[in-house]
């Protein structure tokens, strides 16, 4: 669906990380996902992150989410990016990514860093920065969204806390050290507030760039460097403490919608890694609630 302009209007999608991603243990089994999209049905989500299973086709993956009346929207391809991996067998994964991807009919993706262990032991702070290993992850980086532009996907900047590009100042360095034409920003609003960063004004500084966003809030529990001291990601994140329903933390999102772009076309994808409650249904649907009063009302999002 365009506007008159000829623009994509943005719609609302989902990721359904809190449904695989349970105590810390990983389950991406099709019982999962036929949970996750009934659920999001039943709710009235039409989008969600496309993640293609393994052994499952494209265009098996867009009927089985069309039989829940979903559509694919934005996904991500995460490494590491720094010393420790293969850089020829990552820029493989990443054309295979890409390519399903623009199978899907999908034109952007976003690319970040994580699971850096120093960082995730000493999250939101920058931990060990190193500027030789920064360069090192800014050219894999570049190379990755090479790739990608080969098969006809514009890569987007995810940042992450527990990765290279965690705080302000990094994001910064990638949108300098990187040319536009090869990646643009996807911030992820709850990281950024978490890494010590105003999430509007870093979307406002890069907004000619934004080509995707993930909606998190984030509680203020841990936000300061002192409450968090000796407290890991994962631990804070098992804490249900940590991410929070948007509309139920900190996050400004009125200044978000306020500093993104005119004319974006991307979509507002709610993610909560750790619901703050033990319902994962009531989660996506508070979520959903939220987007309908906030971002719908507002002709945001169709």
């Amino acid at each position: 669906m365009s506007d008159t302009t000829g623009r994509r209007t943005p719609r609302l999608a989902v990721n359904p990380i809190s449904y695989w991603l349970v105590n810390g243990k990983v389950d991406k089994s099709k019982a999962v996902f036929d949970a996750a999209f009934a659920d999001f049905q039943r709710i009235g989500y039409t989008a969600v992150k496309a993640d293609i299973p393994d052994g499952m086709s494209a265009s098996e993956y867009l009927d089985w989410i069309g039989s829940y009346g979903l559509s694919p929207s934005v996904s991500l391809f995460s490494s590491p990016l720094d010393e420790t991996i293969d850089i020829g067998a990552e820029l493989e994964r990443a054309r295979v990514f890409a390519a399903a991807q623009a199978t899907l009919g999908l034109d952007r993706a976003m690319v970040s860093s994580m699971l850096i262990k120093a960082r995730v032991a000493a999250p939101g702070t920058g931990a060990v920065f190193r500027q030789d290993r920064f360069d090192l992850c800014l050219h894999h980086l570049g190379q990755v969204c090479e790739v990608f532009a080969h098969e006809g996907v514009h890569a987007v900047l995810h940042n992450h806390i527990g990765g290279v590009f965690e705080t302000a100042d990094e994001v910064d360095a990638v949108m300098a050290g990187i040319s536009s034409s090869l990646i643009g920003l996807g911030p992820d609003t709850g990281h950024l507030q978490w890494a010590g960063a105003d999430p509007a004004e870093v979307i406002a500084r890069h907004r000619d760039r934004v080509g995707a966003i993930h909606v998190k809030d984030v509680f203020p529990d841990y936000l300061d460097p002192v409450a968090r001291e000796g407290v890991s990601y994962f631990a804070a994140q098992a804490s249900k403490r940590l991410w929070a329903e948007p509309g139920y933390g900190v996050v400004d999102f009125d200044a978000v919608i306020a500093a993104m772009p005119d004319d974006y076309d991307g979509d507002y994808m709610i993610e909560v890694d750790e619901p703050s409650i033990d319902d994962r249904f009531e989660s996506v649907r508070r979520s959903h609630e939220w987007a309908v009063r906030s971002l719908h009302a507002r002709g945001v999002i169709r």
